[in-house]
């Protein structure tokens, strides 16, 4: 068994933000500075490093970044500008995050290979900024603040492995929201034909398929009535031409996901009346709900079925560079095609899927179905001589 170092690692570069949108000094300063932890091996000299960055998340505390690092591989695991905090969060300005991580690993830490290790949101993560490192195009934020990523210089990944890893939070939001309720500013009115966790409710699982349909249809039909009027604040406060240029809001209950009570729905081997993060409906309204708490510029970035750029089917289809998807049968959070769908549209020659039997998300209580994990990954990777 390897002995591990974990060496703290800080990666800073210039970036000027237009206010402050982070407590702290990310951007605003004129600076961006992130923080994470290179997990390596304690013997031994390396030229592969697999690098993990999550959207809004700390990810060295999982299981399988330390287990990579234990089966010979180092792991560079690093937060993003908006790490535990994603109420403000910008995908285009994550991507300048992970590009100045891989350029980090490369130029500062000497790894000749990087590969991208996108774990659950960081896999769509690692698709956008993959395409955009290989096809830059953005010039500007949905919201139509600049941001170039057409020359910044973004540096391609040797390779992508999507692990447990959803399609995109656009897509997650859209399929989890309640389209229940009627007025967004009083959660308590809602429409009760709609109201998955009412007693009261003449659907029962397993859900009619005409029910489904229109279920989806309303969850997105309110999606995009907050993006009219996140649009319509913006242009609000644009006309202006006052300081205030950003304002905050809540959107309430946003897990609403019939396929947590219903194991007929794109079945696997996932448990019924729970999720990821507990009892959906607790979840629904707790406040670890997905977009509970988003900017306007957030939420069209991050959040708009229709603005959101990090959709990782379709950057899929932008990348050349060998792509690993790892499937969890048993996910507890990500829908069951996700991963297929991602590996379906990838443009690369050199791709190739699994699905690990009865692995939850985060390999909880699953050192069996962890250990395949890092057999994969490690296996694909020696293949490749990296």
């Amino acid at each position: 068994m390897q002995t591990l170092i974990h060496q703290w690692v800080h990666v800073t570069y210039l970036e000027t933000s237009k206010f402050t949108e982070t407590y702290g000094f990310s951007g605003s300063q004129g600076t961006v500075n992130l923080e994470g932890v290179l997990i390596k091996p304690a013997q031994g000299a390396f030229d592969t490093v697999f690098l993990m960055m999550h959207p809004a998340s700390t990810l060295q505390l999982l299981p399988l970044p330390n287990a990579v690092a234990k089966a010979g591989y180092p792991v560079l695991c690093m937060g993003s500008r908006y790490v535990k905090n994603d109420s403000a969060l910008i995908y285009e300005k994550v991507a300048l995050d992970l590009g100045a991580c891989v350029r980090y690993a490369k130029n500062q830490l000497g790894f000749k290979q990087v590969i991208l290790l996108g774990w659950s949101g960081g896999g769509s993560l690692a698709l956008f900024y993959q395409s955009q490192a290989q096809q830059p195009t953005i010039t500007e934020t949905p919201a139509g603040d600049p941001v170039d990523l057409k020359s910044a210089g973004l540096v391609p990944a040797d390779g992508v492995v999507l692990e447990a890893a959803h399609r995109s939070r656009a897509r997650c939001l859209a399929d989890w929201i309640d389209p229940s309720v009627l007025n967004e500013f009083d959660p308590d009115q809602r429409d009760s034909r709609l109201d998955l966790y009412s007693p009261n409710l003449p659907e029962k699982p397993p859900y009619s398929k005409d029910w489904l349909e229109a279920y989806h249809a309303a969850q997105l039909a309110r999606v995009r009535r907050i993006t009219a009027r996140v649009q319509e604040t913006l242009d609000t406060l644009h006309r202006r031409g006052t300081a205030e240029i950003e304002r905050g809001f809540v959107t309430h209950r946003t897990m609403a996901e019939p396929r947590f009570l219903d194991g007929t729905i794109q079945p696997n081997d996932r448990p019924v009346g729970s999720c990821y993060l507990g009892v959906p409906e607790t979840v629904n309204s707790g406040p670890v709900g997905l977009a509970r708490f988003s900017t306007l510029r957030s939420w069209m970035s991050q959040w708009s079925i229709d603005h959101s750029r990090a959709d990782g089917e379709t950057c899929a289809s932008k990348i050349s560079v060998p792509l690993l998807a790892i499937e969890h049968s048993a996910d507890d959070a990500v829908p069951q095609p996700d991963i297929g769908l991602m590996y379906q549209a990838c443009a690369s020659q050199d791709k190739e899927m699994h699905c690990i039997k009865n692995a939850n998300h985060y390999f909880k209580g699953q050192p069996e179905q962890l250990a395949q994990a890092v057999t994969l990954i490690t296996n694909w990777t020696r293949e490749r001589n990296w």
